[in-house]
């Protein structure tokens, strides 16, 4: 299965990188592809090395201006002229999403995935992985949209919440048909 994985860029502490390493080694050995940004830096950088080093494929979309940060050893790397470009071939390349922590860019990536698939855009499975309750008031605002009628479908039908990369992944494949 290719799955696109949106996250931050940014070097964090081991709250976040000991997770996101443990969940690409899974990916991995599962024999899964990592479809990301293609950074060769702070966590992508962490999953990329946790997916290879695991026996998985990575397939990378970078942007033009970040193309020098793009990391060289991947399986296929793209490099889209713009970030809405980007967002539209890591999409186009997925059978299913995940979000992890990251800041601004990922948040928009995020929104953007689940409003597409809000309209029927798109019917691939998508997972907040909610390391260490970093989305736990994300949760709750979706919590608030859907009991307040801003939401026309369930939230349940939109995005599902996981604790850890072993539900995630559980998750996706059960989703894919794969157990």
């Amino acid at each position: 299965m290719n799955i696109c994985v949106f996250l931050s860029a940014a070097d964090l502490d081991d709250r976040y990188t000991v997770p996101a390493r443990e969940f690409a080694e899974l990916l991995g050995r599962g024999g899964h592809t990592l479809v990301w940004g293609g950074s060769e830096s702070g966590l992508m950088k962490v999953v990329a090395d946790g997916v290879q080093s695991a026996g998985g494929r990575l397939v990378g979309v970078s942007v033009d201006f970040l193309a020098a940060k793009a990391r060289t050893n991947a399986d296929e790397m793209v490099i889209a002229r713009d970030l809405a470009e980007r967002k539209a071939l890591l999409l186009e390349k997925a059978d299913a999403i995940v979000i992890m922590v990251g800041g601004t860019g990922t948040l928009d990536e995020a929104t953007e995935i689940l409003e597409l698939k809000k309209h029927g855009q798109h019917t691939k499975p998508v997972v907040l992985l909610n390391t260490a309750g970093f989305y736990d008031g994300l949760r709750q605002q979706f919590q608030r949209m859907e009991d307040e009628g801003f939401l026309p479908v369930p939230l349940t039908d939109l995005v599902f919440f996981a604790k850890d990369g072993v539900g995630a992944l559980a998750y996706l494949e059960e989703s894919a048909g794969l157990r």
